[in-house]
């Protein structure tokens, strides 16, 4: 018997469809399944609310099936958090890095997970991931998070940049006048960082990007770091500035403040059905021809 846990757009009606139609698939061949709390009561009513929401952890899970886009599937590796079920993305958007199959195939990719990577038909593509520490100007802790995709520390208002300090390993490297510094992964490297005209890195690699955005200096370029440097990055002056973790705002930070990043010892692992062609997708996604 095998337990699955789902996570889903709250927006998307066909979502709710799709979870009543996976949990009836699960349930009927003695599977358990649930449905993460706030979703159920964004998109399930009655009966069906009562009976497959429940705020049991996903870490009790054998697998989390996000419901979505790649921001759905983000979500999903937060609310996991220290567990270490596999993630399998269904695609109900546009074409998404990180989903793994198209609705008319949950049954099927279902049937062929539960079967077991033993037998070939899956095998786990793993993610590098950011561990992100920050602290107020008297060192007081101000939270720590997991992130897969990327940290940004970015000017609070606008018509103004931020000034922030970057030190790598420790030692001073430069101060940048900026509208934000995006700390990523690689997995990161085709979101935010990518529309600040930072590299694109294949997931397979492990690396830290360091772009800045919208830099009022003469260097503007990203930094790839070796997965084994540590950046911190202190606001300078009187504008405060915000710290953003995979698109959500976590906390304030003020003169002094200081965030750290470096690579976590957690690894974001998606389920995938044969080879995963991440260029082809790159491909797709820009409209890029043979020649």
């Amino acid at each position: 018997m095998a337990r699955v846990a789902m996570v889903a757009h709250r927006e998307r009606g066909d979502a709710g469809q799709l979870v009543v139609q996976i949990h009836g698939w699960l349930s009927g061949r003695g599977h358990e399944a649930w449905l993460h709390p706030e979703d159920a009561a964004s998109l399930l009513t009655g009966p069906e609310a009562e009976r497959i929401g429940s705020d049991r952890s996903l870490a009790d899970a054998d697998l989390v099936v996000s419901l979505g886009g790649d921001g759905t599937m983000l979500r999903a590796v937060q609310l996991l958090g220290d567990g270490d079920a596999p993630l399998l993305g269904v695609n109900l958007g546009w074409l998404g890095y990180l989903t793994e199959v198209e609705t008319g195939d949950i049954e099927s990719a279902l049937e062929r997970f539960l079967a077991g990577s033993v037998s070939g038909s899956w095998s786990l593509d793993e993610r590098m991931m950011l561990d992100v520490d920050a602290r107020d100007p008297e060192g007081e802790p101000l939270g720590r998070w997991t992130v897969l995709n990327e940290a940004v520390v970015e000017k609070r208002s606008s018509g103004n940049t931020v000034r922030l300090a970057v030190h790598i390993d420790g030692s001073p490297f430069t101060s940048y006048a900026t509208d934000g510094l995006i700390v990523s992964t690689p997995t990161g490297s085709t979101a935010y960082s990518l529309s600040a005209r930072g590299p694109v890195v294949s997931p397979k690699h492990r690396a830290m990007l360091i772009t800045p955005v919208a830099p009022h200096m003469l260097f503007d370029r990203s930094l790839v770091l070796d997965p084994t440097e540590v950046v911190e990055i202190v606001v300078v002056g009187h504008r405060s500035a915000s710290l953003v973790t995979d698109g959500q705002t976590v906390t304030d930070l003020h003169d002094g403040a200081r965030v750290t990043c470096r690579p976590s010892t957690r690894t974001a692992r998606f389920v995938r059905f044969g080879e995963h062609r991440y260029h082809q997708i790159l491909k797709a996604k820009f409209g890029l021809l043979d020649r």
